[in-house]
């Protein structure tokens, strides 16, 4: 099934009072890439998030946003004042209670244990579940883009798989009639030049020196190979396969364009020349258009 890479998802829930929302936007790329932006009291679940993005998305770059509002008091922190006492009596014996008063209050607060957070981690493990389902649904909602953006990318991609078949049958049939009206040409000339000495060539060197120029000239190969391509680039477009088509198609196209190049280089004629452009043409289309599926 083609895929585009371009989607977006959102899903939203409450949550003990808090609202908890994910943002998913995806556009092409090669391959995955994953940007997460996540408050910063919830930063333990990128890791996870990461991981199912990837899993549900396979390609593209992902850009995931997580937004929980009205969760201040669930992770809000207070001092404990029982540990700081204990640090200022042990600094007092220490120090003295002159030199213990002088020190300050913002340096007592970073002792550790003197600031806790009360139900913050409690409510990360209640959040943790719930950004889940979230992003399952955020995806779906994106694979759902997908699909459809897919369907209009698809028949862009049958239409210009049917330009190069058209395209090289009417270079198959353009074949035979390049070695006659390459004869035709070779006997003119040297008939011409022959002509000014009262001789004439001999019908078996003519047909040795034609014999050669189909060898050299010869693209039926590179026309099975083309058909052989074209033939797995037309099962890619197969709306019930399941696997992602986009590396394979690219890898497809450079195939396709080998075997064009080939024919150019070898088929000096003019025809087959101008089908040949037209191939190529369609095969750069079809290069842009695989950047964009998955």
């Amino acid at each position: 099934m083609v895929r585009s890479m371009t989607g977006f998802g959102a899903a939203q829930v409450e949550l003990d009072g808090a609202r908890i929302a994910v943002e998913v936007r995806c556009v092409n790329n090669r391959h995955f890439k994953c940007t997460l932006r996540i408050p910063e009291d919830f930063t333990a679940l990128e890791a996870d998030l990461e991981a199912q993005a990837a899993r549900l998305l396979v390609r593209g770059s992902v850009i995931v946003t997580l937004r929980i509002s009205n969760a201040d008091s669930r992770i809000s922190a207070r001092i404990n004042g029982e540990r700081l006492n204990q640090y200022i009596t042990q600094l007092t014996a220490a120090l003295g209670a002159e030199e213990a008063s002088r020190i300050e209050r913002g340096q007592l607060l970073m002792l550790p244990g003197v600031i806790v957070e009360d139900g913050g981690e409690l409510f990360l493990e209640r959040v943790r579940p719930a950004v889940t389902r979230l992003l399952d649904e955020a995806c779906e909602k994106v694979t759902a883009m997908r699909i459809r953006e897919g369907d209009a990318l698809r028949e862009h991609l049958t239409e210009y798989g049917k330009i190069i078949r058209s395209r090289m049958e009417s270079i198959a049939l353009r074949v035979p009639a390049v070695a006659a009206a390459y004869q035709a040409r070779l006997r003119q000339r040297v008939d011409a030049m022959l002509g000014e000495l009262g001789t004439s060539v001999q019908p078996a060197d003519l047909l040795r020196e034609v014999a050669l120029f189909a060898e050299r000239s010869d693209i039926a190969e590179e026309l099975v190979r083309l058909a052989g391509h074209l033939a797995q680039y037309e099962s890619l477009l197969n709306p019930q396969l399941a696997d992602p088509i986009g590396r394979t198609m690219d890898f497809v196209a450079q195939e396709l364009l080998r075997e064009a190049n080939t024919i150019a280089s070898k088929s000096g004629d003019v025809d087959i020349s101008r089908q040949v452009v037209e191939i190529k043409t369609a095969i750069d289309r079809i290069k842009e258009q695989s950047q964009n599926a998955q």
